[in-house]
């Protein structure tokens, strides 16, 4: 089979014929449809911040395609079966995956990352990461629900308890971030604010749903959103950018009592408020990782139900063998992108 394969950092990837997986009894074949690349791509491949588990290795951790193959021990999947796929492989029995949480396996690899992902025309997988595609859901749009929607999903969802007719900060619009916006609609929030820099950025949050936008280069975004606020603030901040002045921005703009929820990796310590504020006004800070697979099936129904639509997050689509040119794509943000797409169809 033809996959795109790593093999140093900052060299670009070669378009290589290997072996097609053998599948061990717990896996399935999957025919690779489409494949989303992201920023963790690009970390691993011109920056080495992100390790993998072995080189050479096939990158990919957003893909969606057939059932090609089941192993023996395979009940619940057929071959034809439309799926995407889970990249976070979990143990199932740490103390994390116990209490249902996946993203926070204390054993957990990914696929992509530590096995060979979805950058090829066929992935070996654990049967227990597929998630089924309905029909009516493109190929392309399903591959970017397991990380471009699933990440601030759980951000949103989990990690920041959203409730109806919260008022929501989202800080960064790439994205992440933009299907933040969408989620924050959907569960209900009654005003959404979108903060960014570029103006088409700004544009294109309110027509994925923004009820307002801040440009941190006017003025103060804070007080910016303070007066969008009534004075007050935002109950919910999802700060998806990882860096200390945007994470310091989501501290100052959440209200007494509010939440901050950090999604953007970044390489800085964190510093945000005195006790004296932190604890009178009892903020709450977490962080938000990765996706449970339950919220990549939630993603799917929403989106199979017209509840979330994702026809425009697709910005650039690209054959394997143009795999480098989407990378340096994203990598320079050419037209800044929302989702770039490896499609297969």
């Amino acid at each position: 089979m033809k996959a795109a394969r790593f093999h140093k950092v900052n060299e670009k990837l070669t378009i290589e014929r290997i072996p097609i997986p053998q599948i061990k009894p717990d896996e399935v074949l999957v025919d690779v449809k489409a494949t989303g690349i992201c920023g963790s791509d690009v970390h691993i491949v011109y920056e080495g911040v992100t390790l993998t588990g072995f080189l050479p290795i096939t990158l990919g951790h957003e893909p969606s395609g057939v059932v090609a193959e089941v192993g023996e021990n395979v009940t619940d999947w057929k071959v034809g079966d439309r799926v995407v796929v889970s990249a976070i492989v979990i143990c199932g029995k740490c103390y994390n995956c116990l209490r249902g949480r996946e993203s926070i396996c204390i054993n957990k690899k990914v696929l992509g990352i530590h096995f060979n992902g979805g950058l090829a025309e066929y992935m070996a997988v654990p049967s227990r990461n597929l998630v089924k595609l309905p029909d009516n859901v493109p190929f392309d749009q399903g591959a970017i629900c397991t990380d471009a929607v699933a990440t601030p999903y759980h951000a949103v969802k989990t990690q920041g308890r959203i409730k109806l007719s919260d008022t929501v900060a989202i800080i960064g619009l790439g994205g992440l971030g933009v299907h933040a916006i969408q989620i924050a609609k959907v569960a209900g929030a009654s005003r959404i604010i979108g903060i960014g820099r570029t103006p088409s950025v700004l544009e294109r949050a309110l027509k994925n749903g923004a009820t307002h936008v801040v440009n941190i280069n006017d003025g103060n975004p804070a007080q910016q959103i303070k007066d969008i606020t009534d004075g007050y603030g935002v109950d919910l901040a999802i700060e998806m950018v990882g860096t200390q002045d945007m994470i310091a921005l989501g501290a100052d703009c959440i209200k007494q009592g509010g939440r901050l929820v950090i999604g953007g990796l970044g390489p800085d310590n964190i510093h945000i408020l005195p006790p004296t504020i932190f604890v009178r006004q009892e903020l709450e800070v977490v962080g938000s990782y990765g996706w449970d697979i339950r919220e990549i099936a939630e993603i799917v129904m929403l989106l199979s139900d017209g509840k979330l639509d994702l026809s425009n997050s697709v910005t650039q689509r690209f054959e394997l063998d143009d795999i480098n040119r989407a990378l340096e794509n994203l990598k320079d943000r050419v037209d800044h992108p929302v989702r770039l797409v490896i499609v297969q169809e």
